[in-house]
């Protein structure tokens, strides 16, 4: 025999239900929204560069755009940190490296890592980096200077785009944070 809930326990264990998809979709959301980002480019989330993937190096085509780069600082890192040179002009789908400076203005090691985006933010799926300091942390002693590369190229996609193909500059900009290395996950 099925006994019957009333109608009280039946609102009781939908409510706990939901409760607990809630709770699941609270944790799947950052890795989804990760995931939705870098398929899409939403945000200026740029694309990596997978070797293994691409068929071919991308066609390089005659058309340039500028690239200007961006460099800041969160509050609480002691580094001055700015592009060698502030801007680029890159043929589309050729590769193109960047230098970035970080220096160390305290007196202790400081450990940062970068966050990043592209704007405007529908060249974002467009943006491929090869290699990039953003994708470590970055460790510095005490008046260290570093110099980063950054490998990337503009896909050539971006010309069969209605919404990016007359994009004339492109802004990849970093922010540097520092590490908490006592709260570091092991």
């Amino acid at each position: 025999m099925i006994a019957r809930l009333s109608p009280k326990a039946k609102t009781a264990s939908l409510a706990s239900a939901l409760a607990l998809a809630m709770v699941g979709l609270g944790f799947a959301a950052v890795p989804l929204y990760d995931l939705f980002c870098r398929v899409t480019g939403f945000g200026g989330t740029t694309q990596r560069y997978d070797p293994v993937a691409a068929a071919a190096d991308p066609v390089v085509l005659s058309r340039t755009v500028s690239v200007r780069f961006d460099a800041n600082v969160s509050p609480g890192l002691p580094w001055k940190f700015y592009p060698e040179h502030p801007t680029d002009t890159v043929s589309i789908g050729a590769r193109d490296m960047a230098i970035f400076i970080a220096e160390n203005n305290s007196s202790k090691p400081v450990v940062g890592t970068a966050g990043f985006n592209v704007t405007p933010t529908q060249a974002g799926k467009y943006f491929t980096k090869i290699q990039c300091f953003c994708f470590t942390e970055q460790r510095l002693e005490p008046g260290q200077q570093m110099r980063m590369p950054v490998l990337f190229f503009v896909d050539p996609k971006i010309m069969d785009d209605p919404d990016a193909r007359d994009i004339q500059e492109i802004t990849l900009s970093y922010t540097f944070h520092p590490v908490d290395e006592g709260k570091k996950a092991s």
